[in-house]
């Protein structure tokens, strides 16, 4: 009995494409293919496919919050990135996600069924500039403070990312709150954001508070 497979992706050529490279292998069946994930969940469920081959750059919700999705409603079926992108944060925020695997979508014609296979076994599929990239990040030492944040606006950052406001922070350091607004200045201009809303994202993406 063949695999099915659930394709998405946004470019009707490249989605047909897909489709039709996929079935040339009779191991593989396409039981669907979308051209957007709004109904990812339940088309998933309705198909019960054995492999799914996930775009990034969707429209209306991206590849990567589709997949954070599915397995928070307990899909457990492997899943391959099919993307240009090839940036460190793509990568680790679909591995995050809870991606099995990221393909570069010039290497299809080549490497695909490799890569189905693969993550059928238990694999983690990568292109071989993905899976080089990821290994380099990971052997880079993690800067302990790579913002050169001092002591205190590194304190504010963190009460900043409690929801604390101006004048709560002047209560606890004993300060006015024109001091604080001056180190919160200061803080947005070392991470390079303009809003609380910016800073604190980053600060818990970073993992700096």
């Amino acid at each position: 009995m063949a695999l099915t497979v659930l394709i998405y992706e946004d470019n009707d050529m490249l989605r047909e494409s897909i489709r039709t490279i996929v079935e040339l292998d009779q191991q593989f069946q396409v039981v669907g293919d979308y051209n957007h994930v709004l109904m990812a969940n339940q088309q998933v469920a309705a198909h019960k496919p054995q492999i799914i081959l996930m775009d990034i750059d969707m429209p209306g919700r991206t590849g990567i919050e589709a997949v954070k999705q599915l397995r928070s409603s307990g899909s457990t079926t492997p899943i391959i990135m099919l993307t240009v992108f090839d940036d460190t944060q793509h990568v680790f925020d679909a591995i995050c996600a809870g991606a099995s695997g990221y393909l570069l979508k010039k290497h299809i014609s080549t490497r695909l069924f490799a890569a189905m296979n693969e993550v059928l076994s238990g694999g983690a599929p990568m292109s071989p500039s993905i899976a080089h990239m990821v290994i380099a990040s990971m052997q880079k030492p993690i800067p302990v403070n790579p913002y050169a944040l001092t002591a205190r606006e590194q304190e504010i950052l963190t009460s900043l990312s409690k929801g604390n406001s101006y004048k709560m922070m002047a209560v606890e350091f004993s300060v006015t709150v024109d001091t604080i607004r001056a180190h919160i200045k200061k803080v947005y201009e070392k991470l390079q954001v303009h809003s609380q809303t910016e800073a604190v994202s980053k600060a818990l993406n970073e993992k700096l508070v």
